[in-house]
């Protein structure tokens, strides 16, 4: 606006303060459009720039009456409407770190729940086919894993020979790989 508006702004500020309501609504005309296109010019939302606007001019009629330098309305007003801006630009910013956290424990959730999910499927596997071996490789196996043995201490507790103990061992090992293959193929 030309700066000899400003004198109109002033004289409407100042007839405001002194109590005429109809004041403001000229100020509104000179200035709504105004707030509008600087709100869009920083939010670059014509919806949102309307509300700033609006939420502006409520700030202006709440505080217009302790406005010192009347003719310094363009300058404040325009802060009133940036600060508002930023204010709604801050809380964008906000809620998109939010969003994107939350979305990140969501997916460390479900990645948990996954590796839970499967870790308990996979158990739940491999205690069904280590059930469907021969007794004396589920005993060299739970020896050997499960209570930690070495060859030498389950060839003594079992009195056979190491290498029947090795090749116990390793059959059950087999044996175990092509039964989670099989139940792998049938998920």
């Amino acid at each position: 606006m030309p700066k000899d508006n400003y004198g109109i702004d002033a004289k409407l500020v100042i007839d405001f303060q002194n109590g005429d309501q109809k004041a403001i609504n000229e100020l509104v005309k000179r200035w709504h459009k105004t707030f509008c296109k600087r709100a869009y010019w920083l939010v670059k939302d014509a919806d949102v720039a309307k509300d700033i606007a609006q939420d502006s001019w409520s700030v202006i009629i709440n505080k217009i009456e302790g406005l010192e330098k009347p003719e310094s309305f363009a300058s404040w007003s325009l802060r009133i409407v940036c600060n508002k801006c930023i204010d709604w630009l801050n809380k964008q910013s906000r809620n998109k770190k939010h969003l994107k956290n939350l979305k990140q424990e969501q997916v460390a959730n479900i990645d948990e729940d996954d590796i839970l999910d499967e870790k308990s499927i996979l158990k739940s596997k491999l205690m069904d086919a280590f059930k469907i071996l021969p007794k004396h490789q589920q005993v060299v196996l739970q020896l050997f894993y499960k209570e930690e043995y070495s060859l030498k201490e389950i060839s003594k507790s079992l009195n056979i020979s190491v290498g029947t103990t090795k090749s116990r061992l390793f059959h059950g090992r087999e044996k175990l790989k092509q039964l989670l293959k099989q139940y792998n193929y049938e998920k």
